[in-house]
């Protein structure tokens, strides 16, 4: 992202915004309430066209793209929204199998075996492929929602609050399973987060989104950064997690 703004009406959300995401990372998003993160997730998406600036992907402008180069752009990535956000009257397997049957046309059979090994991926069994999300539990409805985000096999995959509501337990898990699809798909992942334990768990780097403007470094450099909300943020009384930053991942 390249100079970035984002206004509705009077307000301005983002004055001049600008990060890069490099390839093989893990990059979480932080920031406190009304400073714009789904907003800026919208925009990277290309599903919200900021007031100027540019998003790039691989030096192109999403924002200049035909809708047949948008198509192509937005296969290569998956997403996952804060509550799963599964359309409640499919099955398991038909949510994911929604993004197959956007873009390309396959065999029932196909589709079926593709639904089983995503889950399998996400270490849910094929037994859930016949439930609807409202037979899952919420550590359930996560994992069926990050298969689907697999399903097109994307580089590169965005995560809008992937540990909210989840037990600390469960949590866990899910930071664990984030960083070994991560690792064995070579993704590059984008999250946003408040779950100060993911950060330190998952994360490359992370950016704070600040004063209409964002600030991106490693966790113990944004650590170290005077700004009064990241000093609050990072070192507050909640914030015990982050005092001892993990050396290994």
């Amino acid at each position: 992202m390249r100079n970035v703004v984002n206004r509705f009406g009077r307000q301005v959300v983002h004055d001049g915004v600008s990060l890069d995401v490099y390839p093989g990372e893990v990059l979480g998003i932080v920031g406190g309430s009304g400073s714009g993160k789904s907003v800026l997730l919208r925009t990277m998406l290309g599903l919200h066209r900021p007031n100027a600036g540019e998003v790039l992907i691989e030096g192109k402008d999403i924002m200049k793209m035909s809708n047949e180069e948008l198509l192509a752009v937005k296969r290569r990535y998956g997403v996952t929204f804060q509550h799963g956000a599964l359309f409640s009257s499919l099955t398991v397997a038909q949510n994911i199998q929604l993004p197959i049957h956007e873009y390309y046309k396959a065999s029932e059979e196909a589709l079926d075996a593709l639904a089983k090994l995503r889950l399998a991926m996400v270490g849910l069994s094929a037994d859930a492929c016949t439930k609807l999300p409202s037979q899952l539990s919420g550590g359930m409805v996560k994992r069926a929602a990050l298969a689907r985000a697999l399903a097109l096999d994307p580089t590169l995959l965005f995560l809008d609050e992937p540990t909210a509501g989840l037990d600390p337990i469960s949590a866990a898990e899910f930071d664990q399973l984030v960083l070994y699809l991560q690792r064995g798909l070579h993704l590059t992942v984008v999250m946003i987060t408040h779950d100060l334990d993911t950060l330190v768990t998952t994360c490359d780097r992370v950016a704070v989104l600040i004063d209409k403007k964002i600030v991106a470094d490693t966790l113990e450099g944004i650590m170290a950064n005077p700004h009064p909300w990241i000093q609050e943020y990072f070192h507050g009384p909640r914030a015990r997690a982050v005092q001892a930053p993990k050396d290994e991942k």
